[in-house]
């Protein structure tokens, strides 16, 4: 009798013991396991969406919005992975261009951000980086950022004229204060033949006379006299003159 339990016994242990190794899908046939989700890496496309800066979250050129045009009044993150920096968020002017860094004023309205970015990264790689990898991402179209209807926006701008490598006007932003020094340098730097002894600035005054301040930006940007170094404002005409070489 006792053998004839123990016997039974130890059998249903072994069966009990069988059963939990059993999948758990054999207990309840409607059982489903939980499904993880996976996360991909996020598109341009993704990002203007939830994100406030998408470059951020972008680490390839390949991935990069190569479909919509930037337009004026959009916001793009702009993001140089060799560079480790935070991205700069950037409104598009009216004339179509934004500051990138290192490389000055580059046009990106009709550009998409994979174009955009390919144009940075050459002038990178041409004076600054061996290897450049720049991200482009449209954070906020100017819909988004301003509301349905007509387009319009007040911005600020000087300009510069003269021996200079890139005459022509530029946007003043309305978060950072910008020198002479800083405009000359937005407008390429000094050309060959400009003297940059005496840069003219031409401002309007309240009255509506012309009043002409002369600035030598070479004791600025070369001995670095920065007391000269002269806040632009909106509307000023910065005018560069060319050498007097006698042969």
């Amino acid at each position: 009798m006792n053998a004839f339990y123990h016997l039974n016994h130890k059998g249903l242990l072994s069966f009990l013991a069988l059963v939990s190794y059993l999948p758990v899908e054999a207990q309840d046939p409607g059982y489903q396991p939980p499904v993880t989700e996976s996360r991909s890496t996020p598109s341009a496309v993704e990002g203007r969406g939830g994100s406030p800066m998408a470059a951020s979250g972008l680490n390839s050129m390949d991935v990069l919005d190569n479909v919509r045009a930037i337009r004026p009044g959009d916001v793009v993150s702009l993001r140089i992975i060799e560079d480790r920096k935070e991205p700069r968020q950037v409104t598009v002017g009216v004339t179509g261009e934004i500051q990138a860094p290192y490389v000055g004023l580059v046009k990106a309205a009709g550009r998409t951000s994979r174009s955009l970015a390919d144009s940075i990264k050459v002038e990178l790689e041409r004076s600054y980086f061996k290897k450049a990898t720049v991200i482009v991402a449209i954070d906020q179209t100017r819909e988004e950022s301003r509301g349905p209807g007509i387009y319009n926006i007040d911005l600020e701008f000087f300009t510069v004229f003269g021996q200079v490598l890139r005459q022509g006007k530029y946007e003043l932003p309305s978060d950072e204060d910008v020198t002479i020094s800083q405009a000359i340098l937005r407008a390429g730097g000094f050309a060959q033949f400009g003297n940059p002894k005496r840069v003219k600035v031409v401002r309007q005054l309240p009255d509506g006379q012309n009043k002409t301040i002369l600035v030598d930006c070479d004791d600025i940007m070369r001995k670095g006299n920065l007391s000269k170094d002269i806040y632009i404002r909106s509307g000023d005409v910065v005018i560069v003159d060319e050498k007097k070489v006698n042969f």
